[in-house]
C-alpha cells in the first residue's frame, strides 16, 4: 500500500469541474485508491459523489492512498491532477 500527500490547486478545490476530471482518472487508473484529508476517514476516488463529499478547498492537504500493480504511477498521475489548477 502506498500513501502520498498532495495541495489541492484548483481554485473552487475539489468541486465539479475538478472533481469530474479526477474521478474519471482515479477510475481510468485500474488501480484501487482512496482519497482523504490526513486523520480522517478517505473516500473512493473514483467515486464523485465521494470526492465533492470531502468538501476539500484550494490549498488543503489531501491523502491518497492506492494498493496493487501499479499504484505508484496512479498516485503520480492523479497527484499531477491534484497540484495542478484545473479551473484554470
Amino acid at each position: 500500500m502506498t500513501t502520498r500527500t498532495y495541495t489541492i490547486a484548483s481554485s473552487v478545490g475539489l468541486h465539479a469541474r475538478p472533481a469530474a476530471l479526477f474521478t474519471q482518472a482515479a477510475a481510468e487508473t485500474g488501480v484501487e485508491v482512496t482519497i482523504g484529508r490526513p486523520g480522517e476517514e478517505p473516500v473512493d476516488a473514483s467515486s464523485i459523489l465521494g470526492v465533492m463529499g470531502l468538501g476539500a478547498k484550494n490549498g488543503e492537504q489531501v491523502e491518497l492512498t492506492a494498493d496493487g500493480d501499479g499504484a505508484e504511477a496512479a498516485l503520480d498521475k492523479l497527484g499531477t491532477l491534484l497540484e495542478t489548477d484545473l479551473d484554470a
